[in-house]
C-alpha cells in the first residue's frame, strides 16, 4: 500500500478517540448516515486533518468530479474524496474523528486496510460505522434501529436488534469483517426508513442515529435544530400521505399487517 494514501495536513493529538464514519450511495438511505456524521461533526466543532486518495479508490466516470467556478471565473476541479476531521467530546475525556464521503467503487480491501491504519496510527480504540436502509416500516412510528457488533455485550447493552440480513453488502460490512479479524472493536448502527417514502434527506433518520450514539457514547450535543427539522418533515410526509389515496391505503394496510404479527 502507498504509504501517500493518507494525506494529514495536521497530526493533532487525540484523546481515546472513537472514529466515526458513514458513506453515501448503497448504504446511506434518505442520506441519514452521512448527515448523522456532519451533525455531530459540526456540534463538536471538528476540523479537517486527513483525507484518503480518491485516486485509489473511484471510478470517476461514476462518481464524476465537480466544476466549481471561483470568483474570477476560473474554473476549477473538485474531485470525489474522503475526509476525516477531529472534535473534542464537550463534558468527557475523549475526541472524535468522524470520517464521511462516498463509499469507495474500488479496492475494497485495500481501502479497509487504509482504514484500520489510520486507526493505528492515531490510537483509536473503537470504530463506529452509521448506516440507513429502507424496509416495509410505519412512517408514523418510531425509527427502528438495528445493527451488528463484535462485541454481544455492547448490543445489549444498545438495546439494539441483531441484524439478520444476509446478502450483498456495501462497505460497511467489509470494515465490519476486517475490524473483527483485527480484533479491533466495531459497531455498526442502522436506521430503517419507509420504503414508500423516497424523500431524501430524511431527518428523521439522522435524529434517530444521532440520539442513540450520543447516549452511548455521552456526548452532549444540541439536537433542537435536528428535532426541529425532523418534525417539520413528518408534517410535510404526513399532508403528502393523506393527499395520496393509494399511499394512504398501502399504509393502512401496513398497519393492518403489524397489529396482526
Amino acid at each position: 500500500m502507498s504509504p501517500d494514501i493518507i494525506t494529514f495536513e495536521s497530526r493533532p493529538p487525540l484523546k481515546n478517540p472513537v472514529l466515526v464514519l458513514a458513506f453515501s450511495g448503497w448504504s446511506d438511505a434518505g442520506a441519514s448516515a452521512t448527515g448523522a456524521v456532519r451533525y455531530l461533526a459540526d456540534q463538536l466543532f471538528a476540523t479537517k486533518f486527513a483525507s484518503i486518495d480518491p485516486e485509489e479508490f473511484y471510478d470517476f466516470s461514476v462518481q464524476r468530479p465537480l466544476v466549481r467556478l471561483t470568483e474570477g471565473l476560473e474554473r476549477q476541479i473538485q474531485w470525489p474524496s474522503y475526509d476525516l476531521s477531529q472534535g473534542g467530546g464537550i463534558g468527557i475525556d475523549r475526541d472524535f474523528v468522524f470520517g464521511v464521503g462516498a463509499e469507495p467503487h474500488l479496492r475494497w480491501r485495500t481501502f479497509c486496510d487504509t482504514i484500520l491504519r489510520l486507526a493505528k496510527e492515531c490510537g483509536i480504540d473503537r470504530i463506529v460505522t452509521l448506516g440507513a436502509y429502507l424496509d416495509e416500516v410505519l412512517y408514523t412510528r418510531p425509527v427502528p434501529l438495528t445493527g451488528f457488533s463484535s462485541d454481544a455485550k455492547l448490543m445489549a447493552e444498545l438495546e439494539l436488534l441483531p441484524s439478520r440480513y444476509q446478502g450483498p453488502t456495501g462497505i460497511i460490512g467489509v470494515i465490519g469483517d476486517a475490524c473483527r479479524r483485527a480484533g479491533l472493536p466495531h459497531l455498526s448502527l442502522w436506521a430503517a426508513l419507509p420504503h414508500y417514502l423516497s424523500a431524501s434527506p430524511n431527518p428523521r433518520g439522522t435524529l434517530a442515529l444521532v440520539l442513540r450514539l450520543s447516549q452511548w457514547l455521552g456526548l452532549r450535543v444540541d439536537t433542537g435544530p435536528l428535532e426541529r427539522a425532523a418534525a417539520d418533515f413528518q408534517n410535510k410526509i404526513h399532508d403528502a400521505v393523506s393527499s395520496d389515496a393509494n399511499l394512504s391505503a398501502f399504509i393502512r394496510e401496513l398497519k393492518k399487517r403489524e397489529f396482526e404479527q
